[in-house]
């Protein structure tokens, strides 16, 4: 996929920025996520190299074609209820992710180069039934990183 600014693709179509944002629950875009993994469970996708160890405001920006999240991303739902881009740091906030929990769907280290389709829709939806994050422990991530 092909990354273009609204200005370069408004001298090619007619774009159009002022259609409603579908509201979806934080569960129903986990689970939208993993259904989308799901129909190719085979597909081989890139992870991103230790998300771990990048400073927040690097790891906020790391993508990768074929990655877990661009899968998300290429999903007209899911960016009609607001993910902007295929990035770490937007994967994160759209589907309201603590680092540890999408560095369980995406970091190299757990996987290697590439991780099946399957084996990260099965990491998204074990987050459904996890515990979320406390506000304290949301504060402390903020603050300490």
């Amino acid at each position: 996929m092909k990354h273009q600014a609204i200005e370069q693709l408004q001298g090619v179509a007619e774009v159009k920025q002022d259609f409603p944002r579908r509201t979806l629950s934080r569960v129903e875009r986990l689970e939208r996520w993993a259904e989308l993994l799901e129909r190719d469970p085979h597909r081989r996708l890139s992870t991103l190299h230790e998300t771990e160890y990048q400073p927040a405001r690097v790891r906020a920006a790391m993508r990768g074609d074929g990655s877990p999240i661009s899968v998300a991303f290429e999903d007209p739902v899911l960016r009609a209820a607001g993910l902007d881009n295929d990035s770490y740091g937007e994967a994160k906030r759209f589907f309201e992710l603590s680092d540890e929990q999408l560095h369980k769907v995406i970091c190299y280290c757990h996987f290697g180069a590439t991780v099946s389709a399957s084996t990260a829709a099965r990491h998204i939806r074990s987050m459904l039934v996890e515990k979320q994050p406390t506000l304290f422990a949301r504060l402390r991530q903020v603050f300490f990183g």
